[in-house]
This record gives structure tokens, C-alpha cells and sequence, in this order.
């Protein structure tokens, strides 16, 4: 079935940090870039009946603050040198990414209806052969933050001030290569490295802390020497505030900002859902998901 709603208009697009700009502007642009964001994401899952809709709600307003307020880039040149590099390790979170991507211009919003189809350059996963401005292809747990250290590494030996953005989940915190990358980072004062980590309290196996939990996770990352800011990720104002206070550390160290966001974020009805992970939505329930996000029917 096609998706039956319409995705809000997006104003032009920004490609570079917008700290000039009046905060309550920046709250305003970021909010509702999210909200397109996350139709988009609706659009797309309604394509496949399933997938990581709930973690690609939760995660659009880290994803829109950092597109819409933070990252420099050019949509009409995804490989432009002086680009910030946003790393993409929790591959099965594509679909959120490339809401993010259209949002940005670097895809158009017309393909998003191609997601997960044969020869399609969104594949539910993540690809950098396929997609542009996918920088590494997506996957097995704990790889994003031990390229994203050699990038960052690559790009300060080579006189490249852009930065290097690192998405990974709390899921990641229990890979040993995560930490020893982030013993790595700091060991090299990488102050050209953001860890952005989506603390959403779930996993394949079930609720994080019933699995194996990582708190209390700011003591861990400061241990490692990281300049750490933790913030409830889907309130936009202190999402923002917190992006500052994190570029406002010390300038050759680490930074992670830690965000807790909840599942299906903006739709009561997938707030809900038990079985999140990896989620199933009957046919019916996408335009009352749409519904619920635009505040009617809740």
C-alpha cells in the first residue's frame, strides 16, 4: 500500500552550524525538521509493513539537530572535502538516516519511496557503496566508533578542521571494541570527534538493563577521558543547548553526547508497543500512526 499522507515542506536547507542564529529560531527549525523527518520515516516503513520505525522516531531529534543546527556539508556535493563526517555504526537505523539525508537534500525526498526495494539505493541497512552520504556501511555492533577514531585520526593528519559524528546505541556500550576504541580517541586527543550515543533502553534480546547494563554510562566515558554531556534527547531546546555546552569542552579531547530517547517517540500507539525492536504494523495502523504525530486521534 502507498503511503496516504503528506509530508510537511521542507524550507531551505542549511549546511552549516547555525550558532548566529537566534536559539529560539534554532529550536524552531530543528523541531520541525524533525517532525517531517519522522513522516518520512512512517512513509517509508509503511513500504515494507516493518522494520526499525520505533528506534528511527525515537532517534529524529538527535539526527535533526545534528543536519538542521550542527553538521557542515553540501547536498549537492555529498563528498566535498571539507564535509563533517557522519558515521552511521547502528546500520539497521538507515531508515532514520535517510529521512535525515532527504531532510538535508543530499537525497531527494521522491526516492524515500524506493526504501528497501530491489536495486534501491536505501537499503534497509546501511550501504556506503549505495547511498549518498552514507559514509560506512552499517552493521555488526561496535565498528562505527573504531573507524570514526581512524577518520578523525586521517583528517587531523591531513589539516582537514571538519569534525567526525558517530552515531552508536547503548547496545554498542557492551562491545569491547567500542571502549577500546574510545580508550584510542582520548589517548590521541581527538578533539575532533562527537560520539553520539541513542540511549533508547532496548535491544534484540529485550529491555537494556535487563541484559546487560552499562550505567552508570557518563562515569564510564569520562574514565576514558571523554568531555561528556548527558541530555533527554527528544527535548529539542536542551538537545541544543547541550550540543553547545559539548563543543564549549576542551579542545583536544573527545566528546560524547549520551541522549535518552524513547521508542516510537510522537506516536502514543508505538510508545507503547511491546515488541519494539524490530517492529510489525498492520496495514491499517500507519495513517493512525500519522494521525497520532500530527496530534489527532491520540
Amino acid at each position: 500500500m502507498a503511503p496516504t499522507g503528506a509530508t510537511p515542506e521542507a524550507p531551505e536547507k542549511t549546511t552549516a552550524p547555525r550558532t548566529t542564529v537566534p536559539f529560539d529560531e534554532r529550536v524552531s527549525t530543528v523541531t520541525a525538521a524533525a517532525h517531517r523527518m519522522r513522516h518520512h520515516a512512517l512513509n517509508m516503513g509503511e513500504a515494507q509493513g516493518q522494520g526499525y520505525i520505533g528506534q528511527a522516531l525515537g532517534v529524529m531529534d538527535v539526527l535533526a539537530a545534528a543536519y538542521r543546527d550542527q553538521l557542515r556539508y553540501r547536498p549537492e556535493d555529498p563528498d566535498w572535502e571539507g564535509r563533517d563526517r557522519f558515521l552511521l555504526s547502528i546500520g539497521h537505523y538507515a531508515i532514520a538516516l535517510y529521512a535525515a539525508l532527504a531532510e538535508a537534500g543530499i537525497v531527494e525526498v521522491a526516492e524515500l519511496a524506493d526504501y528497501g526495494a530491489d536495486e534501491s539505493r536505501l537499503p534497509m541497512s546501511g550501504m556506503a557503496s549505495y547511498t549518498p552520504g552514507m559514509e560506512i556501511s552499517g552493521g555488526s555492533l561496535g565498528h562505527g566508533l573504531p573507524i570514526a577514531v581512524g577518520m578523525a585520526l586521517g583528517l587531523r593528519h591531513t589539516g582537514n578542521p571538519a569534525l567526525v559524528y558517530n552515531l552508536l546505541s547503548d547496545g554498542e556500550l557492551e562491545e569491547g571494541s567500542t571502549w577500546e576504541a574510545a580508550m584510542s580517541a582520548s589517548f590521541h586527543k581527538l578533539g575532533n570527534l562527537v560520539a553520539l550515543v541513542d540511549i533508547n533502553g532496548l535491544q534484540a534480546d529485550g529491555p537494556t538493563p535487563t541484559v546487560l547494563s552499562a550505567e552508570p554510562v557518563e562515569d564510564k566515558w569520562r574514565a576514558f577521558g571523554w568531555h561528556v554531556v548527558r541530555v533527554d534527547g527528544n527535548d529539542v531546546p536542551a538537545l541544543l543547548r547541550a550540543f553547545d555546552a559539548l563543543h564549549g569542552g576542551p579542545p583536544d579531547t573527545p566528546k560524547a553526547l549520551l541522549c535518552d530517547t524513547v521508542v516510537g517517540k510522537g506516536v502514543p500507539m508505538l510508545e507503547q508497543r511491546e515488541r519494539a525492536h524490530f517492529m510489525r504494523v498492520d496495514e491499517h495502523e500507519w495513517q493512525i500512526a500519522r494521525d497520532q504525530l500530527d496530534g489527532r486521534n491520540r
